[in-house]
């Protein structure tokens, strides 16, 4: 069974990347959005599999959005995903603009500078529903955060083209990368490390890593039973740091809103329960920014 990022992968290559990297500098990102939706309406009308992963999702998600599982919803979706992508190379060009980027809560904002103030690592358990990629660079280009190491978890298999790309056209994007496939006592202890010098650190909780002995715990999303990776929340429980959940959703201005929720560790369980239930109620927000193009729910 392909991931969406899988099929990305083999009909993007470097090179494809490098060329749309020159259009965004010449012609900028409108000239980008125009391109995509032309390339996003060819991979719709010949990508069978993935239409169906959308519009099983979408019939799930129905009763709670009202939003009907539709073509034109599905290619929404589509078009929503590429959007997400183009955006991801102003953001790590260094030309996103600070100011289009929001709170939904000043209060759990005014939380998390706190523990900054008290130089505490941070670690955010994101998921893919919206563009993470907001957050991170609004702490590396915040002065309010000061200048923090970002340490990320990608999926060095799976998205390799994308990430060099990404590092090619960074500027002064302090990164951490590690490799969510190989996650071992030496990458919990340079963690460490690190989380305790007051940098960040960001790892998906809502993707298991292929990996034959990876471990999952079951939570019900939307009435359905879904596998969740447990070493994700493990090595946010080994930390001992401050935990946030976060999504950054894209609004029609241009602007990402925030969404933060702050846990104090009580148990795994209750970890993992409160994610899952956070992942639900801000995918309720904007459900075409739910970004699993694969058979996530099963039969």
């Amino acid at each position: 069974m392909k991931q969406w990022y899988q099929i990305k992968e083999q009909a993007a290559g470097e090179k494809r990347l490098m060329l749309t990297w020159y259009i965004y500098k010449l012609f900028g990102k409108k000239a980008l959005y125009f391109i995509g939706f032309w390339v996003t309406l060819f991979t719709f009308i010949f990508a069978k599999e993935i239409r169906g992963y959308s519009k099983k999702y979408l019939n799930i998600v129905y009763p709670y959005t009202g939003l009907r599982p539709s073509l034109v919803n599905q290619f929404r979706h589509f078009l929503s995903y590429t959007q997400v992508l183009i955006d991801r190379i102003e953001l790590f060009s260094n030309n996103f603009d600070k100011e289009k980027l929001v709170f939904d809560s000043e209060e759990d904002k005014a939380k998390l500078f706190s523990d900054f103030a008290r130089n505490k690592g941070v670690f955010f358990l994101c998921s893919h529903v919206g563009n993470t990629d907001a957050m991170r660079i609004f702490f590396i280009k915040n002065d309010e955060s000061q200048t923090r190491k970002v340490n990320v978890f990608f999926s060095k298999t799976q998205s390799q083209t994308f990430n060099n790309f990404i590092s090619k056209i960074s500027k002064e994007v302090p990164v951490i990368p590690y490799d969510i496939e190989n996650i071992g006592a030496d990458t919990a202890i340079s963690l460490k490390d690190s989380l305790d010098k007051g940098n960040i650190a960001f790892i998906a909780g809502d993707r298991i890593a292929e990996s034959s002995n990876a471990k999952t715990f079951e939570a019900e999303l939307f009435g359905h039973k879904i596998n969740f990776p447990i070493g994700s929340f493990k090595l946010v429980q080994l930390m001992d740091v401050p935990i946030y959940f976060v999504i950054a959703l894209k609004e029609k201005n241009e602007t990402y809103r925030v969404y933060l929720e702050h846990h104090d560790f009580t148990t795994l369980t209750n970890l993992e329960n409160a994610y899952v239930k956070f992942i639900e109620r801000i995918t309720l927000i904007s459900p075409l920014q739910f970004y699993h193009f694969y058979d996530l729910f099963g039969e």
